[in-house]
């Protein structure tokens, strides 16, 4: 084999074996962005917790509760409050209802984020409906909680301690089974 076709033969390999990394991160990067920001909480993503670090005296924050649904989902969607001032720390509940409007049975899952972006970090879920996808029979009605809390660490951060209200927002999508 000459010199030559030594070094087409190792260019070829070294163009192959980029394009199979490229392809591989590729495919890699959307759980690795997922990854990303649950860990930090960049985007507005919040943390999932156990339980709640316990109160901070005379710290509160406003949590507002936005809902929405997909058109194509066929139900309605709320908070059952519209906001509510929490003690941070602390453990706090909140509820959603959603109704099937449809005579069909319908599956959604709901997507969340948290606003503004630095109090994403800092909002910890105990328990959410988000996590599971949630079926409603035609006609029904259900109440779905959101347990969370807001670590105290958001007063030692200087981009979030100034945070006075924290807006935590859902919507719902349907369910695609042909693809699940």
């Amino acid at each position: 084999m000459t010199a030559l076709a030594a070094r087409n033969r190792l260019s070829l390999f070294a163009g192959l074996a980029l394009v199979a990394g490229m392809a591989a991160l590729g495919f890699a990067s959307v759980p690795l962005y997922r990854m990303f920001c649950q860990v930090t909480g960049w985007g507005g993503t919040t943390q999932r917790a156990e339980s709640a670090p316990g109160a901070v005296a005379g710290k509160s924050v406003v949590v507002r509760f936005d809902a929405n649904v997909s058109p194509s989902l066929g139900w309605s969607f709320k908070p059952e409050r519209g906001r509510e001032t929490v003690t941070i720390g602390e453990k706090s509940i909140a509820f959603f209802t959603a109704t099937n409007l449809t005579q069909q049975t319908i599956t959604g899952s709901a997507a969340f984020n948290v606003a503004p972006s630095q109090s994403g970090a800092y909002f910890a879920k105990i328990q959410c409906f988000c996590f599971t996808e949630q079926t409603l029979q035609p006609g029904e009605t259900v109440r779905m909680p959101v347990i969370f809390y807001v670590d105290p660490g958001m007063l030692k951060d200087p981009d979030a301690r100034d945070v006075e209200e924290i807006t935590l927002s859902y919507t719902f999508f349907p369910v695609d089974r042909a693809k699940s």
